[in-house]
Formats: C-alpha cells, sequence, structure tokens
C-alpha cells in the first residue's frame, strides 16, 4: 500500500517521458523559490553543467546545502531537466519559421500524430484567438519548408511566417519575472 504523499501519478499518453517525481511535488502550488534559489536557477540556466562547487561559490554557501537547494529544484518540478541546446543553423537548418494552424475539428490524435512524426517541428502550442496551434519549424531550404507546411496543411489551414533574426532567443527565468 502506498501513502497518499508517495503514490505516482497514472502515466498517461503526455507523461511517459516526464521524470518519475511524486505526483503531488510536482504540482505543489504552495513552493515558492527563495532569492538564493533564484540564484542558483538563473546560474543553471546559463550553464547547466555547472559544478555544485561552483554555484556555492556563486551564492556563498557550501556545496552540501547547494546541492540540496538543486534537489528540491528538480523535486518540486521547477528544474524540469537538463539538456544540450543544438543551434539549428550549425546543423544546416537555416530556415526558422512559425506556422499558425486553424485546426477545424476536436479531434487532436492526427495531430499528435503529425507532431510526433515530424521532427522538423520543434515546438508545438495550443491557443486562443482564429488559429488552434502555433508550431515552430525549422527547415533545410524554402523547398523543406514548404513540404514540411504541406504536411500540416493536410490537417487545417495554415500561415507561415518566417523568421528574419531572433534579437531575444531562449531568455533564462529570473526573479525580475516573477515580480510586478
Amino acid at each position: 500500500m502506498t501513502d497518499r504523499y508517495t503514490r505516482e501519478a497514472p502515466i498517461t499518453g503526455d507523461r511517459l517521458d516526464s521524470p518519475a517525481i511524486p505526483w503531488q511535488v510536482r504540482h505543489m502550488s504552495t513552493y515558492s523559490p527563495d532569492s538564493t534559489d533564484m540564484r542558483i536557477l538563473e546560474a543553471l540556466q546559463s550553464d547547466g553543467r555547472a559544478s555544485y562547487a561552483e554555484l556555492a561559490r556563486m551564492v556563498s554557501m557550501s556545496p552540501s546545502a547547494v546541492t540540496e537547494r538543486v534537489r528540491r529544484l528538480e523535486e518540486t518540478g521547477v528544474i524540469a531537466g537538463y539538456s544540450a541546446v543544438a543551434d539549428p543553423e550549425r546543423l544546416g537548418l537555416d530556415i526558422l519559421a512559425f506556422v499558425r494552424l486553424r485546426y477545424p475539428t476536436g479531434n487532436y490524435k492526427p495531430f499528435h500524430d503529425l507532431v510526433a512524426t515530424t521532427p522538423q517541428i520543434i515546438e508545438a502550442h495550443h491557443v486562443t484567438g482564429d488559429d488552434c496551434f502555433i508550431l515552430k519549424v525549422v527547415a533545410r531550404s524554402m523547398r523543406h519548408l514548404e513540404q514540411t507546411t504541406g504536411r500540416i496543411a493536410g490537417l487545417g489551414s495554415v500561415t507561415t511566417t518566417i523568421v528574419y533574426s531572433s534579437p531575444l532567443k531562449d531568455r533564462a527565468i529570473t526573479a525580475a519575472a516573477l515580480n510586478d
């Protein structure tokens, strides 16, 4: 028998890749990182490979205290994971576009299937407004983009916006963002 604090939520299709963190901890609404937690979080967003010793020096704490704080940030879901950030242009994916999809039905399975089988779609967001989804798409060329958007258009009306440049990409979430 499991108690109510350690039971796991059932794994559903959208959670297959999520870490095995107790459901209640992941959904705690009362946890609020303090200023030290935010400084640690900002440092890790800048360099996810920073050691506990380096983080400890930045926040004037012991490595063991920083380790405990990072563990708490991970367990509460504030830190959702760690990853390497690939540069699409250095991989030959020179075109970046946002594709807005007006999806005419409430059956989302075809949409989820398309997203799962189209690696050029690197983000998908369900949004309010006239469009249902905004997709971030990378492509090798305009022809490649046209092929990809053609697949997406099989589900509904699409509007494509090509990115000239990105003056602000992947901004870290800082304490300032939490303030009014």
